[in-house]
């Protein structure tokens, strides 16, 4: 490996590496002021990643983040801030639980069918903060925001009985999805089974690299978020970019709720996971965009959601988990910062050295011309 490819593959790490250390660092510190041992909890929760059925519940979840925090990333990636992809993956669930409870259609079209719906929702949701930011110059931030708001409101809306609500005790729901639009995981025995859905967070990493890196549009993308104006003078419209972006986010967040609705609840309640789409900004963050990266940040997040609960039973609050997820966010944040600079820094000494390099060499070589007259 060349040293620019390490320095490179450094510059990468150390954002994470040191947010990381920074939050648990601080969490040790809280512990410490409330007089309880900085150590322990930490050794408990490692102690949960090792059972099973922690390990399935950690999976599961983390497949849903990862899938909301690559709709995050889509967004950052052509310099947005798509807030909104809690609205749109919850709503995009509760369409997809309601047709998939009143259309009864063979599996192999039934599911495909969930999938779109839930994926067209999603875009449909975001595309209305596209349109805006593109035709009136609205940001995305405030219209997302207030999206979620009316996504909330809708929701409520149609749980409604004489609409599509099926009350349930105390708890509203859209009523049992048709079989036909169950997904079957991958069964783990007494640890319980894996959402079969999974693989369709994997699909979904992989298609945003191939699309990133390897395609025109990718790289429009990536040129766009960069400089607009150096991407209209190459020809490209940032207009449309835009739009795209926001779509294909809004998109791919529709499909954050589908691995729990179609391989776990089958249906949408009360009791359907909520906040993941503000969970996916900490874990692109964390991950730096990339895949990879969101896909370890992910799985952070699940095991410091499924292994917390472990604390009450030592005397300790699972709210500790809570504590060290807002503060990584806000040492990457930090320690990116910190990261960039430094490496512009590095960068900035190595072009200079490599420019008085090149005068002496081109003095030497004058002298060696005079001498040889």
């Amino acid at each position: 490996m060349k040293k620019f490819d390490k320095e490179r593959v450094l510059l990468t790490v150390a954002g994470p590496v040191i947010a990381l250390a920074v939050a648990f660092a601080l969490t040790s510190v809280v512990l410490l002021a409330s007089g309880k041992n900085p150590v322990e909890p930490y050794a408990l929760m490692f102690e949960q990643a090792t059972f099973s059925d922690i390990q399935v519940l950690i999976i599961n979840q983390a497949s849903l983040y990862y899938i909301a925090a690559l709709a995050v990333a889509i967004g950052f990636r052509m310099n947005l801030f798509n807030i909104g992809v809690d609205g749109q993956y919850q709503l995009a669930a509760m369409m997809a639980a309601i047709v998939g409870a009143h259309m009864n259609l063979p599996a192999g079209l039934q599911v495909p069918l969930l999938i779109l719906t839930a994926l067209f929702t999603g875009a449909f949701w975001s595309g209305i903060a596209g349109v805006l930011k593109v035709t009136r110059g609205v940001s995305e931030v405030v219209a997302t925001i207030m999206l979620n708001a009316i996504a909330t409101s809708v929701i409520a809306y149609l749980w409604l009985p004489d609409v599509f609500g099926v009350k349930v005790g105390n708890n509203n729901t859209t009523g049992v999805m048709h079989e036909s639009g169950w997904v079957p995981g991958i069964d783990m025995g007494e640890a319980g089974e894996i959402y079969g859905l999974v693989f369709l967070a994997v699909l979904l990493g992989v298609g945003y690299w191939v699309v990133l890196n390897r395609t025109r549009f990718g790289f429009d993308l990536r040129a766009s978020g960069a400089s607009q104006t150096a991407a209209a003078a190459s020809g490209v419209d940032p207009k449309r970019m835009v739009l795209s972006a926001m779509l294909i986010s809004g998109a791919v967040a529709g499909l954050a709720g589908l691995p729990i609705l179609l391989g776990g609840t089958h249906t949408y309640s009360l009791n359907f996971p909520t906040g993941i789409g503000f969970l996916g900004i900490g874990i692109a963050l964390l991950g730096r965009n990339s895949p990879v990266g969101i896909a370890f940040a992910a799985l952070l997040w699940a095991w410091l959601d499924k292994a917390s609960p472990e604390l009450d039973f030592h005397g300790y609050d699972k709210e500790i988990a809570v504590i060290m997820q807002g503060i990584i966010v806000l040492a990457v944040v930090v320690s990116y910062e910190s990261v960039r600079e430094w490496g512009l820094r590095r960068q900035q000494r190595r072009v200079g050295a490599e420019l008085a390099a090149g005068n002496v060499l081109g003095a030497d070589n004058n002298t060696k011309e005079v001498a040889g007259r």
